[in-house]
């Protein structure tokens, strides 16, 4: 594989990260995040990739020309590790093995997502949505199209419906088989329940920090919050924390104090402490902003999401923006009634909330 950055006015964007790492920015098509960091590593079986980017053309031929860049390609590839289920790092997984036959590595509780998805009936998930959304307080005229797209049976193409099942399970703390590196999983569930963050072992002269890199997929980025929503499984009546799940998995990331961090989005980084104090200070900040609102009036998870500061107003957030964003205000109300801040109201429909003292 070559040496050095590989980039033209032409062609991706690839980055050298010094030591057999490269990453290349494969686009997510209409999305602001613009790309998702494909991140190559040399090991002496092959080179391997964290994650593969969104499953379309475009995203494709850039992956396939950033492989190029760093002098390799598609069919000299070992394996792919997922850090999450989500079709910006997984789309490609799928294709990738059928040109490489490479094996693909995800963590036990996102490729039970993936077998789901694959699975689900579509009309039944648009019903199963109307219904959580009704049951969190959304008005008529946001569960209409969906009930309306229930009734003609229209359904939706859900994303990640023809992702690659794994054929390996990434087991937490487990040092990965990967010959002539040491990279280490590290189960960081918040953002998705299986994610995982990899932690190469390694030392870097000059470098501050406990030592080696790690591959965050979206747990850590440098300027973005990561989305904490619920873990849905419309078979499981679980009542689950993932705002809990993604602070603890904060602080397990700050206790391996490692010199670099190289996220899925954005920019690599140093100072992963810092970045998880403001995280951690970011989502106090929200559940103290709640348990306020809370004080004033009991109000329903969307009632709560209309009224949370969010990065413009609620008027100009768009119908599918808006599940993610109450699903986040349930999130964080879950979370605080596990603190014993907040409770439901008993036998209220919608469900509505109020604090406790």
């Amino acid at each position: 594989m070559t040496n050095g950055p590989q980039a033209d006015d032409h062609g991706p964007r690839v980055t050298d990260h010094g030591g057999g790492i490269w990453s290349i920015p494969v686009p997510i098509p209409d999305n602001p995040l613009g790309h998702t960091l494909v991140h190559v590593i040399e090991t002496d079986a092959g080179p391997v990739l964290v994650d593969t980017g969104w499953d379309d053309p475009a995203s494709w031929q850039t992956l396939t020309d950033g492989l190029a860049a760093c002098g390799t390609s598609v069919a000299a590839l070992h394996g792919v590790l997922v850090t999450h289920h989500h079709p910006d790092h997984h789309g490609l997984s799928a294709r990738v093995r059928e040109e490489s036959g490479a094996w693909i590595a995800m963590h036990a509780a996102d490729a039970a997502v993936v077998r789901r998805t694959r699975s689900s009936d579509r009309s039944q998930w648009l019903g199963y949505l109307a219904e959580k959304l009704a049951a969190a307080g959304a008005p008529d005229a946001h569960t209409a199209p969906l009930r309306t797209a229930l009734a003609e049976g229209r359904g939706r193409t859900l994303p990640g419906a023809r992702a690659a099942l794994p054929d390996r399970e990434i087991e937490p703390n487990e040092l990965l088989a990967l010959p002539g590196r040491r990279l280490r999983a590290v189960w960081t569930p918040g953002h998705t329940p299986g994610h995982v963050c990899l932690h190469l072992e390694e030392q870097h002269p000059g470098r501050s920090g406990g030592g080696g890199r790690l591959f965050s997929g979206d747990h850590l980025l440098p300027t973005i919050s990561p989305h904490i929503g619920l873990y849905e499984d419309p078979d499981s009546d679980e009542i689950t924390d993932p705002l809990g799940d993604y602070l603890d998995s904060l602080e397990r990331i700050a206790r391996l104090r490692p010199a670099e961090v190289l996220p899925a989005h954005q920019y690599a980084f140093t100072d992963a402490q810092a970045r998880v104090d403001e995280l951690t200070a970011h989502h106090a900040e929200r559940l103290s902003d709640l348990r306020a609102l809370l004080s004033d009036r009991d109000l329903t998870p969307w009632q709560l999401a209309e009224t949370m500061r969010w990065n413009r107003p609620w008027e100009e957030i768009p119908f599918g923006s808006r599940n993610i964003a109450v699903a986040e205000a349930e999130a964080h109300l879950r979370h605080l009634v596990k603190l014993g801040h907040a409770e439901a109201v008993p036998a209220s429909t919608p469900v509505t909330y109020r604090a406790t003292d």
